[in-house]
This record gives structure tokens, C-alpha cells and sequence, in this order.
């Protein structure tokens, strides 16, 4: 049995109901029931829950990556998992406690209009030793907007992160889109971010192709330095969750934040 199932054993997680459109999927988040097995020791809003004020990272320029980055240093054993924030939150809050039964970090890229609704979110990221960052306010299609209307995507979302933590988020991702456009990519850092997070593996956890699935779509593309594209509000990612960190545990390669994978 690896570390990875060790930590697990006997911490099942189910999950039912409608969940969360993805990135390429069309409508609202939908409501879904609470997800069973949440590890006892969390809080309804984090792991440690305190009621000092955040003060999250502030975005960080890395030297020598460009504006726009889909992986990180090939050379070194680590994988970053991003989640896209949006949907019912008992499912995000199980995604967490999937990662931090194994010891991994992630990194989430939260919905400005979830934070909205949601806003207890940032602190249970943030407690969990997350990464937090932004992925537009309504999570409409960025490249198909005027400069006015996405750069009003992109600070929109980026004032919900000011206010709740303190800091714009520490990356930014464009919705609807694996790429940002150039003129993204320049609205983006005159709102503040350094650098677009992209992705190089696509989980295609937002089409619920199955559990077994999206753990293939996963392991099978990911390299040392990749960048994958999850989401929150799937019942598949839950599911998958632990055999893909599993399948990395196997392979040497450790889950961290985004900010992780690109510092030295």
C-alpha cells in the first residue's frame, strides 16, 4: 500500500446529485446536495477557522517564464493540480480534504460570482495551504469580449479576492479558454497578475466522462512540471481524486501549489 493510500484508508467520500458546468460547458452552477464523509476535523469553513482577517500572496513574477505558463520545470519530480472554483460547495470542500488526506496542495482559480455566494471558500482554500487566484467574475467567454467587458471580468473577480483576503489572487486564468489571447494576457497584467496560468493536461472532468476516465485522462498525459486542469463541482473528480494522487505517489511526482512548482 503507498504513503498516499495509507493516509486514506477507510475515508471514503460519496457524492450525488447536479453539479457545476465546466469550462467548456454552458449554465449556471446547480445546487447539490452536501457530499458524505468530510473529514471530521474540518470545520464548515476550513481546517482552522479563526476570525482574523486574511492576508493572502500577492501574485509573483517568476524570471525567466513567459507571460503565459502551461508547465513548470521538467526536471524536478512535482505536478501542479488547479481546480476551477465554481459549484456546490460541499463538493469543493471534499476535493480539499481529498488533497490534504494525501499531503498535496492545489491550486484553485475561483469564479468571482462563487465567491459571491460562497465567500467562506477563500479562507478554507487559503487554510488548507492552497493557492488562491482568480478565473474572472461571471466565467463567460473572455476571448469573445470587447477590451472593456474582460478587463472588467478580470478586475471584477480580482476586487471579491481584495476584499475577502487582502490580496488580487496570485494567478490569474482566463474562462472558457485552455489560452489566453495577447490582449488577455496584457488586460491581465495591467490588472496586476504577472503572468496567465494555463494548463498543459486536461482532466475533461467537466464532460463527467466517468471516474475511471478522468484518473486516465490525468496519468496518462502528465509529465514532471505539468499543469492540470480540474474542476470543482464534479462527482467524478472527488472519485478520481485519490487513485490519481495514488498513481503519482507510484511515480515519485508530489502534488504542490502552482506557486510551488515554479520557485526553486
Amino acid at each position: 500500500m503507498s504513503r498516499r493510500s495509507a493516509l486514506r484508508a477507510g475515508a471514503g467520500v460519496a457524492v450525488a446529485g447536479t453539479f457545476a458546468a465546466g469550462c467548456s460547458g454552458g449554465g449556471a452552477p446547480a445546487a447539490a446536495p452536501s457530499p458524505a464523509g468530510a473529514r471530521p476535523s474540518s470545520s464548515p469553513s476550513g481546517p482552522a477557522k479563526s476570525a482574523a482577517p486574511l492576508h493572502a500572496p500577492a501574485p509573483l513574477a517568476f524570471t525567466g517564464q513567459p507571460v503565459q505558463i502551461a508547465n513548470g520545470p521538467r526536471g524536478r519530480p512535482r505536478v501542479a493540480l488547479t481546480f476551477h472554483g465554481q459549484g456546490d460547495p460541499g463538493v469543493a470542500k471534499s476535493v480539499l480534504a481529498e488533497a490534504e488526506r494525501a499531503g498535496a496542495h492545489v491550486t484553485v482559480l475561483a469564479v468571482g460570482t462563487w465567491l459571491d455566494a460562497y465567500p467562506a471558500m477563500a479562507r478554507r482554500i487559503l487554510d488548507g495551504g492552497h493557492d488562491l487566484g482568480n478565473h474572472t467574475l461571471h466565467h463567460t467567454s473572455i476571448s469573445a469580449m470587447s477590451e472593456r467587458e474582460a478587463y472588467a471580468e478580470i478586475t471584477g473577480c480580482a476586487d471579491r479576492l481584495r476584499r475577502l483576503t487582502g490580496s488580487i489572487g496570485t494567478w490569474f486564468r482566463p474562462s472558457r479558454t485552455q489560452y489566453a489571447t495577447p490582449l488577455v494576457q496584457r488586460l491581465a497584467g495591467r490588472a496586476g497578475y504577472p503572468h496567465v496560468l494555463s494548463y498543459d493536461t486536461d482532466s475533461l472532468d467537466y464532460t463527467s466522462p466517468g471516474t475511471a476516465a478522468v484518473v486516465r485522462n490525468v496519468t496518462g498525459a502528465v509529465r514532471p512540471g505539468s499543469v492540470v486542469s480540474m474542476h470543482f463541482g464534479y462527482a467524478d473528480t472527488v472519485a478520481a481524486l485519490p487513485a490519481i494522487l495514488d498513481a503519482f505517489d507510484r511515480r515519485g511526482l508530489h502534488a504542490v501549489t502552482t506557486t510551488e512548482l515554479l520557485t526553486s
